[in-house]
């Protein structure tokens, strides 16, 4: 049985691991979510309405920059962050190939089932 899901190793599953335990933690996926929606944003806008200070904001954002899913540039005295699309696309496209993967099995199952 563990050769009926072939995932691609490499790159791209190496990539969607990282990119998605990155995303593995409520409050990472809520500032993603506040990228996604306004654009890029400095620490302050971000901490904004956040349950989390300012320095919480930040050591997530270094991890999702570890993971490629952010990177910031120096705006005057502030430091902007924004979305790597790129990546996003990336854990997008790795969760595609295992839908369509698993969608053939179970139509396999299915016409078995039915035999």
């Amino acid at each position: 049985m563990s050769n009926i899901l072939k995932l691609e190793s490499g790159p791209s599953a190496e990539t969607a691991a990282v990119v998605f335990a990155a995303l593995g933690d409520q409050q990472r996926l809520w500032l993603v979510s506040r990228l996604c929606h306004g654009g890029p944003r400095s620490i302050t806008q971000l901490a904004s309405g956040a349950r989390i200070s300012r320095q919480a904001v930040t050591k997530h954002l270094r991890v999702m920059e570890d993971a490629g899913l952010v990177r910031s540039a120096r705006r005057g005295r502030e430091r902007v962050w924004q979305l790597e699309q790129r990546r996003l696309e990336q854990a997008r496209r790795y969760l595609s190939q295992i839908s369509t993967q698993w969608d053939a099995i179970l139509e396999k199952l299915r016409a078995f089932v039915e035999a």
